[in-house]
């Protein structure tokens, strides 16, 4: 068992160094899995210059894949090329067989000039076109375009499969572009933040904890402030729980990690602590935690000594 282990890591790290894009993309295509969410994964990946580009529907595969855009004067084999493209089916809610009927169409007969095209030529139903919209995988129909996602949302809105028209009749959608829509707001920063999450679960852009920072004080240690501190040294954190542990042989002990915008912190947490706080420590996505900072053999920890949400 322990050499099976030992091949299995080796061979996973090896991986992850010399071909990062497809290890990535493998690992997003078989989720659920493993110990890392998949907005961990992304982060993880854009710290070590990987690049991940979001859902497209122009460019995207069902499933996750790799790409090798090139660009003039960058030489062919460029680790820099390669670009981990997220996948339509990514995207929750939307249905599976109008994934593949949207991609076999796009290969068929070149890409989508307009979402009113779209809609048309796949048979995607509304549903599923409001579910692409509000994830950004029509900000860039026809190509080039840079749509933002409201005005997507009210072009799909008008011209998208499935709505009824009558007791039992289902209107179909014609090629034929709408007007132009309104002048709608933006959804800013914020507001991609929360539609990324609510439809796939992942950030792409600016990572939260860089739009909290400003209002998270000075004394707030970031990840990587924690290599800089002294043995000890008492230190506050912050940042989006990736996971959580409470093995059985570890006497109460609940083992946390949590990410900011430049990395990720080791807590521990004593029983007495999770005895207190245990709503927090069990449940809560986004903690705030002080305590001291620990080193052993080349291993930084938070020795926890309060611990609360972060509203």
């Amino acid at each position: 068992h322990s050499a099976a282990f030992g091949l299995l890591a080796y061979q996973s790290a090896w991986l992850r160094v010399h071909h990062g894009a497809a290890f990535l993309c493998g690992l997003l295509t078989e989720q659920p899995m493993g110990f890392y969410p998949p907005d961990a994964l992304v982060h993880e990946a854009a710290r070590r210059k990987i690049r991940v580009a979001g859902v497209d529907a122009n460019r995207s595969q069902v499933l996750c894949h790799v790409e090798s855009p090139f660009r003039r004067g960058e030489p062919m084999g460029t680790p820099g090329g390669l670009v981990v493209r997220i996948g339509l089916g990514y995207v929750k809610g939307v249905r599976e067989e109008e994934m593949k009927a949207l991609v076999a169409e796009r290969d068929r007969n070149g890409p989508y000039r307009s979402i009113a095209e779209l809609a048309s030529r796949s048979g995607v139903g509304l549903p599923s076109l409001e579910k692409l919209a509000w994830a950004g995988a029509l900000d860039e129909v026809p190509l080039g375009a840079e749509e933002e996602r409201r005005r997507a949302l009210w072009r799909v809105g008008i011209t998208g499969n499935g709505r009824k028209s009558g007791r039992s009749a289902t209107q179909l959608s014609l090629p034929i572009e709408p007007a132009e829509p309104p002048r709608l707001e933006r959804l800013g920063e914020w507001g991609e933040v929360i539609a990324d999450y609510r439809s796939t679960g992942m950030v792409l852009g600016r990572h939260p904890m860089a739009l909290m920072r400003p209002l998270l004080g000075p004394r707030l240690s970031s990840s990587a402030d924690l290599e800089r501190a002294e043995d000890g040294a008492t230190v506050e954190v912050a940042g989006m729980v990736v996971a959580r542990q409470r093995p059985e042989t570890a006497k109460g002990i609940v083992f946390m990690l949590i990410e900011d915008e430049v990395g990720v912190a080791n807590l521990i947490v004593p029983s007495r602590v999770y005895d207190r706080r245990r709503a927090v420590v069990r449940a809560a996505p986004l903690i705030r935690a002080r305590g001291r900072l620990e080193r052993r053999e080349g291993t930084i920890n938070v020795l926890v000594a309060e611990i609360a949400e972060w509203e």
